[in-house]
């Protein structure tokens, strides 16, 4: 498994006062380091030692989330008085609950 095409991040930790590496793929996992270069390096060593050991094992490493396949569809359940608010939203805008809940999931993003 190549390791470099999992999901990794660095961020500003103030509980820790260091730079935090983080991977997508491995929530169990950080590392601490006083630059961010240092916390991304650490990581990925990590995640590597990781997986060696998951495949020396012979257990399921987890595929990085860059080579999974989505459908483009999820399920959502809200509150009544949400969806309602939605639909008279959709209905006075004249586009589909669908591309509603579409561009205001993308804003977020």
């Amino acid at each position: 498994m190549k390791v470099d095409r999992y999901t990794y991040r660095v961020t500003w930790s103030p509980e820790d006062n260091e730079h935090v590496g983080l991977c997508a793929e491995f929530p169990s996992l950080s590392w601490l380091a006083p630059t961010p270069e240092k916390a991304l390096a650490g990581i990925r060593k990590t995640v590597a030692t990781v997986v060696a050991d998951l495949e020396s094992n012979r257990e399921e490493v987890p595929p990085p989330l860059s080579e999974r396949t989505y459908s483009g569809q999820f399920k959502v359940r809200i509150p009544p008085q949400v969806h309602r608010a939605l639909a008279l939203q959709a209905a006075e805008e004249g586009v589909s609950l669908n591309r509603l809940a579409s561009a205001k999931l993308a804003a977020t993003h």
